[in-house]
């Protein structure tokens, strides 16, 4: 596999990482359950988070997504992305599922927000020993 097969493979199967965000020049890093539609992500929050605050003041975000066995060999991602916040009905209703319930009435929740992220490169790590592959966008 090729290194964009590779992470295609991997956002395919990996939906939980560790999204970094910056305040005051610190990195702050919490897990994020995403969704992709070919290399971009999405990930649903609420607009009241420091998330939020945080990407209205740099937009810039670092993702790390894989790691689904042991972590010995495993490929993972690195991303480093720009991050659109949007309240948008259509947008809300697609990434919306069931395991939200405890954060959100439902897709037409006025806190809901989705977090899309689109990458500027992203590189394949760990893959079987082999040097990292980037992929630039």
């Amino acid at each position: 596999m090729n290194a964009k097969e590779t992470a295609q493979n991997i956002l395919d199967n990996s939906h939980i990482g560790t999204m970094s965000t910056v305040e005051a020049n610190k990195p702050f890093s919490r897990y994020m359950t995403f969704y992709h539609e070919d290399f971009s992500l999405y990930t649903a929050t609420s607009k009241k988070t420091e998330k939020v605050e945080e990407l209205e003041k740099n937009p810039n975000t670092y993702i790390l997504l894989g790691y689904n066995d042991e972590g010995y060999g495993d490929a993972f991602l690195e991303i480093a992305g720009t991050v659109t916040i949007s309240d948008e009905e259509r947008l809300k209703e697609k990434v919306w599922n069931e395991h939200m319930k405890p954060w959100f009435t439902g897709p037409e929740d006025p806190d809901l927000v989705i977090l899309k992220v689109v990458p500027d490169s992203i590189r394949v790590m760990n893959k079987k020993g082999e040097e990292p592959q980037t992929i630039t966008f």
